[in-house]
C-alpha cells in the first residue's frame, strides 16, 4: 500500500498544479488544451514527483528514465509538472508560453524545452519512439526506463498497435505506457468513433501487462508505480488510467468544448475556488 505521506505530498502537488493550470488558462491570450491537461494532472504528478528517476540538476544523466509525452498537445502540463520538480521556473512559462521562440511551445519541442526527450504533437508516434529509446537501452546493456504517456484517442491508430506489437515481440520490460483514457476526442466521444471493449486485452494480447487504475486517485497511481514489473522483465506494462476530461472542474468535466479554450477572469476565479474546496475536503478527510 502507498505511504499515506508521500500519498498527501502528491495531491497537494496535483492541487497547486491544477490551478497554476487554470491560471494560464485565464491569463494566456489565446486557447490552451485545458480539458487534456487536468484529465493528467495526478499522472503526471506521480510520474515526475515519484515514479520517474529524473534530476532537473543533471538533465543529461544517462542513468535517467526518459519520458515521452505522446499526446503532445498537453505539453503545458508536463512544463508546469517539470517547474515544480525544479526544471524551470513556472513563472517564466507563464511569460512565455507560446510565444515566438519561446521553449514552451503548444506541442513539445527538444530543440528548444530542456530536460524534454522528444519533440512531439502528430498523435500516434510517441509509443514507436519510446520503442526504439527501450530497444536502444536494453542493446547498452542499461537499466533505466522509458515511459509513454499517450491519449485513447491516438490508440486508435495502426502506428500505436505496430509499436505495441514490436515491444512485445522484443520483451521491452523497460517500457512503460501510460494511457490517460478520457474517453473523449477533440469534437466527439472516444467510443463514437471506435469501439474500446476489450481494451486491456488488446495490449495483452500483443505481450503486455495490462494495469487498469483509476487516474484521479493517488493511492492507485502511487501503487501501479512502486509494483511495476523489474526493468529487466519481458513483458512491457501499460497502465490504464480511467481520468476525466476537464477533472476538478465542475464546468469543464466531460464537456466536448474543453479540448481547448481560454477561460474568463470570472471562469477562471470559479474554477480556481472550485479546486481549491476539493483539495480542502480532501485534506480535511485525511
Amino acid at each position: 500500500m502507498a505511504d499515506q505521506k508521500e500519498v498527501a505530498r502528491l495531491k497537494e502537488l496535483a492541487c497547486d498544479m491544477r490551478k497554476k493550470l487554470l491560471y494560464l488558462c485565464g491569463t494566456y491570450e489565446g486557447v490552451v488544451h485545458i480539458g487534456g491537461d487536468l484529465s493528467m494532472t495526478d499522472l503526471l504528478i506521480g510520474l515526475y514527483h515519484h515514479g520517474m528517476n529524473v534530476n532537473p540538476d543533471d538533465i543529461q544523466d544517462p542513468k535517467r528514465d526518459r519520458f515521452i509525452l505522446s499526446k503532445g498537445h498537453g505539453a503545458v502540463c508536463m512544463y508546469i509538472a517539470m517547474a515544480l520538480r525544479g526544471f524551470f521556473d513556472y513563472d517564466d512559462i507563464l511569460k512565455r508560453y507560446g510565444k515566438l521562440d519561446s521553449p514552451y511551445g503548444m506541442h513539445v519541442c527538444k530543440v528548444y524545452l530542456p530536460g524534454a526527450e522528444c519533440s512531439t504533437g502528430s498523435l500516434g508516434h510517441g509509443l514507436a519512439v519510446s520503442v526504439g529509446m527501450a530497444f536502444s537501452a536494453r542493446q547498452k546493456k542499461q537499466d533505466h526506463r522509458v515511459f509513454c504517456m499517450m491519449g485513447d484517442g491516438e490508440t486508435c491508430e495502426g502506428s500505436v498497435w505496430e509499436a505495441a506489437n514490436t515491444a512485445g515481440s522484443y520483451k521491452l520490460g523497460n517500457l512503460i505506457g501510460i494511457v490517460d483514457k478520457n474517453s473523449q476526442l477533440m469534437t466527439s466521444f472516444a467510443n463514437e468513433s471506435m469501439s474500446f471493449e476489450h481494451y486491456p486485452e488488446r495490449w495483452e494480447a500483443f505481450g503486455w501487462n495490462a494495469v487498469e487504475i483509476d487516474g484521479h486517485n493517488m493511492n492507485q497511481i502511487i501503487d501501479a508505480l512502486d509494483n511495476l514489473p523489474s526493468v529487466t522483465s519481458d513483458k512491457p506494462t501499460v497502465i490504464i488510467a480511467n481520468t476525466v476530461k476537464g477533472k476538478g472542474v465542475s464546468f469543464m468535466e466531460g464537456v466536448i468544448g474543453w479540448h481547448a479554450g481560454a477561460l474568463s477572469t470570472e471562469d477562471m476565479e470559479k474554477a480556481m475556488a472550485e479546486v481549491d474546496a476539493a483539495c480542502e475536503k480532501e485534506r480535511s478527510a485525511a
